[in-house]
Parts: C-alpha cells; structure tokens; sequence
C-alpha cells in the first residue's frame, strides 16, 4: 500500500509539472483532462502526506517514551501516543477505501428511462414524481436534464420518460438507482382511503460516446413521421419524430420531442448508444461469470429495490436494510443519504474482498 501510495504522489506531482508547461495550458482538452486526474488524485495526496507525519509524530513519541528518564516527558509522550494512535488508524482506513479501484464509468453522464409499471394511473402519477426527485437531485448537483422522449399517463406524471442527465460524475451517484421502486399510499382518486401499491421501473445507463459503441449505419431503419399530442392531435406540422430501428438486436427508439428532425434522430441516437453500451456490458459481465440481475425486471410488485411508504413516512432500500423517514423531503430530491449509505456499503464490500491477511501500511 505504501508503495502505491507513494507512485500515487509521484503522479500528482507530474501532473502539476505539465499543467504549468505553457503548451499543455493552451490546449484547453488536454487541460481538461489532467485537471480531471489532478483532482481525484488530490485527495490520496493529501491524505498520505497527513498520514506521514502523524506517523513520523508518533514514532518520535514512542522512542521518547522508550528512551526518555523525565517522567513529565514520558507522560508528555503517553498523552501523544494516546491522540495520535487513532489518528493514524482513520488515516489509514480512509487511504484504504481511496485507493480501492475506480468504476471507469463513474465520471460518465447518463441516460434515464422511467417508466410506469402495475398500478395503472398512480403508477404513472409516481413515474411523474420519481422524474422530479431526480430532476432536483441532478440542479442541486449542477448537473443538466434534457427530455428526450415522453409519454404522459392519463391523469398526469408518465407513463414512460427518458432523458439524458449530463455533468461531473452522474453516474458515480445515480447508478444505484436501477430496479423497480414501489410506493404505498392512498391514491387521490381512492374514496374509500384503502392503501394501493404501484411500481415504477428505472434504468439509469451510462451514456455511451461513439467511440464506446460502433454502429453500422446499415444496421439502421429510421423512420420520420409527424409528432401527436394528447388524444391523437398534431403538435408539428412536420414530419420531425424520428424511429430508429436496430436490426440486429430489434432496439427501437422514438425521439418526438423536438421541432427539429436532425435533434430529434441526434437525441434518438444517443439512447440508442447507451442501450447498446448496456447490452454489451451485460454480455461481457456474463462471460467473465459475473451474477448481474436485470436492472429493470419485468416491473411486478414482488420485484423491488426501494418502497417509498407515504402512511408511514418512510423510504426503505431493501438492498441494504435502509430505512429512512421525512419521505416528503426526500422527494423533494435529498437523495444524498440514500446515496451515501449504498457507496458505503459498496465499498465496504469491496475493500473486504481486497483485503488480504498481511496486507499493511
């Protein structure tokens, strides 16, 4: 650990040389990039070099302790080596989850499909809700949401959504995200109060680049059309909806939201990427015989990652045994501790798998 620790500083330290270089600060993209490394990188090195000294602190203090003949110094040294023991174990805790390896995909932006499943209008109501939680979690975050395609339920919300959620790191925190939600509640239209269950599925896909996914434009069917409305009415007096079709895996997507035929086969396109991406990885992961359950499932009720129960004010993650209250604060897009609690515990199996008997500082 030590050892990589220290190539970890040796890195920032040649990043912070060729960010200086004038040549290296006029290309923008470049920059960029390193500015990127040089940020997760700072952390580690910071970390490391607290841990340096409080550990040179500590060696000094037990050799004062061991050497020393002044009582008042060696009590001087115990009171040191009693502050300084702990310290350098959360130092070196915190080192170990840093260095744990990184998800490639985490600094990608995403694509999130929504949709409704059992429970008919209220499940559509709750796709609504579910796309207003995140659409406050991603501005809280200074991230940017784009609709690509809707299709709004009866009485409200969706009976199914997709759009991108673009910005710094959107996958590292949304990824947990795919499953089936549940909510219990008392829908608006129940006149007799009886407690329904719906459920809405989500997928959240990391937005794939083309250089992530080839696609043969031979293996393409697009079609255009007019984009309807509500009740079947015309919204574009143009054919600007947009069908992709990919033959060889049947992928079909629609893009109708723009006026613009060429934004709306570009929106199109890059779902289209993503679900591929997606298949792809899932594949890759079944030949290394990796255990991967479908993200979305088939949306029945006994199917569920997280229950959002209104009577009771409480949100359960069934993932990892959490349950959390003030519900309506939580829609309100404070995902945050969800979020934190599942890292938590990700990591924590992570660095349990990677830990190994002998293995130190």
């Amino acid at each position: 650990m030590l050892e990589q620790l220290e190539d970890v500083e040796r890195r920032f330290e040649e990043l912070n040389q060729k960010m200086s270089h004038p040549e290296i600060a006029s290309d923008i993209e470049q920059l960029k990039n390193l500015g990127k490394e040089r940020a997760r990188l700072e952390k580690v090195v910071t970390l490391f070099r607290e841990y340096k000294k409080v550990d040179a602190e500590l060696a000094g203090a037990k050799e004062l302790l061991e050497a020393g003949d002044d009582d008042e110094m060696r009590e001087m040294a115990k009171a040191e080596i009693k502050e300084l023991s702990p310290r350098l174990d959360e130092l070196k805790s915190a080192l170990e989850l840093e260095l744990l390896p990184r998800d490639p995909l985490d600094d990608k932006s995403v694509v999130l499909e929504i949709r409704a499943g059992a429970g008919g209008d209220e499940a559509s109501l709750f796709a609504g809700e579910l796309f207003s939680l995140y659409s406050r979690y991603a501005a809280d975050n200074g991230w940017k949401v784009d609709v690509m395609s809707s299709n709004s339920g009866s009485k409200g919300g969706f009976k199914e959504i997709i759009a991108t959620i673009e910005g710094d790191e959107v996958y590292s925190s949304l990824k947990w995200e795919g499953g089936v939600h549940r909510v219990q509640r008392v829908p608006q239209t129940e006149q007799q109060g009886r407690i329904h269950t719906s459920t809405v599925t989500v997928a959240v896909m990391p937005e794939a680049e083309e250089v992530d996914v080839q696609i043969d434009q031979n293996d393409l069917r697009v079609d255009v059309f007019r984009a309807g409305g509500h009740g079947g009415q015309s919204v574009n007096t143009t054919d600007s909806a947009v069908r992709i079709v990919h033959l060889p895996t049947n992928t079909v997507v629609i893009c109708q939201d723009e006026k613009s035929q060429h934004k709306n086969r570009a929106k199109a396109m890059k779902v289209l990427r993503a679900r591929l991406f997606e298949v792809e990885r899932a594949r890759a992961a079944a030949e290394l015989g990796e255990q991967r359950r479908s993200m979305v499932g088939t949306g029945d009720r006994s199917e569920k990652i997280r229950t959002y129960n209104f009577p009771q004010d409480r949100v359960s993650d069934h993932r990892i045994n959490l349950t959390l209250h003030n519900l309506p604060k939580i829609m309100q897009g404070d995902l945050d501790p969800i979020v934190t609690a599942l890292r938590t515990h990700a990591q924590a199996e992570q660095l349990g798998s990677a830990t190994k008997p002998g293995k130190d500082v």
